[in-house]
């Protein structure tokens, strides 16, 4: 997989910001596919200051895995919240050129325009590979909500003043609700619709819920 090389990545947090927000005019959010035959799950974790960063990608609608590949990075961005991308960026792109079966649609462990610059991973990445998008956070970073129903599917909207941002999504009755809002190059009920889709037995939705996994072993190896 190819991505737009928009901006440097060996920035300060002040430097970070600015190119945040100049990334904003490139958003999307318009449900941009047709059809989709393969999700990718995207996530990171670190390990004696390196990252390291998984993408899985599955059949859709079979969620059968078809590729994992993996990526080892030098921690260097501090961490710093609102700024993730600037963490994990770099490992994941270079993860994601690896990847031979290319997704029609990225699922990201973090946020996406629910970010105070409308920035989150998700977003800033999904522009970057000019691919729709979905940030999966399990926790929040701005906005004001209630809490959704305990059923399976139930949701409530996340608002930051008078924007929509997401919303918190019940993917599992007796499970935490996730934090969902789209990345790029999709809207809001479509990032709904395909988590759910997406989402079985467990909390997370298949391809992150993979993603994680895949880290988790890989954590194992890395000295």
């Amino acid at each position: 997989m190819k991505y737009r090389k928009l901006h440097w990545w060996d920035v300060d947090p002040e430097e970070a910001i600015r190119i945040q927000n100049g990334l904003k005019k490139y958003i999307s959010l318009e449900a941009s596919f047709k059809e989709i035959k393969r999700i990718a799950g995207a996530d990171a974790t670190y390990h004696n200051g390196m990252t390291i960063a998984g993408v899985v990608v599955l059949e859709y609608p079979s969620l059968k895995i078809i590729e994992s590949k993996c990526s080892v990075f030098p921690l260097t961005f501090p961490y710093i919240p609102g700024l993730l991308s600037f963490r994990e960026g770099p490992a994941l792109l270079n993860t994601f050129e690896k990847v031979e079966n290319e997704p029609d649609l990225i699922m990201f462990d973090g946020q996406g325009i629910s970010h105070p610059r409308r920035m989150g991973i998700a977003t800033h990445l999904g522009i970057l590979m000019n691919k729709p998008s979905i940030g999966c956070a399990k926790s929040i970073l701005i906005g004001n909500y209630i809490s959704p129903g305990e059923k399976r599917g139930e949701y409530v909207f996340l608002k930051d003043g008078e924007d929509t941002l997401g919303v918190i999504l019940r993917t599992k009755e007796g499970a935490s609700p996730l934090f969902i809002s789209p990345g790029n190059k999709i809207d809001i009920l479509a990032s709904i619709e395909m988590v759910l889709k997406c989402t079985g037995g467990y909390r997370l939705p298949e391809p992150l819920r993979q993603a994680h996994l895949f880290v988790k072993q890989l954590k194992r190896y890395v000295e």
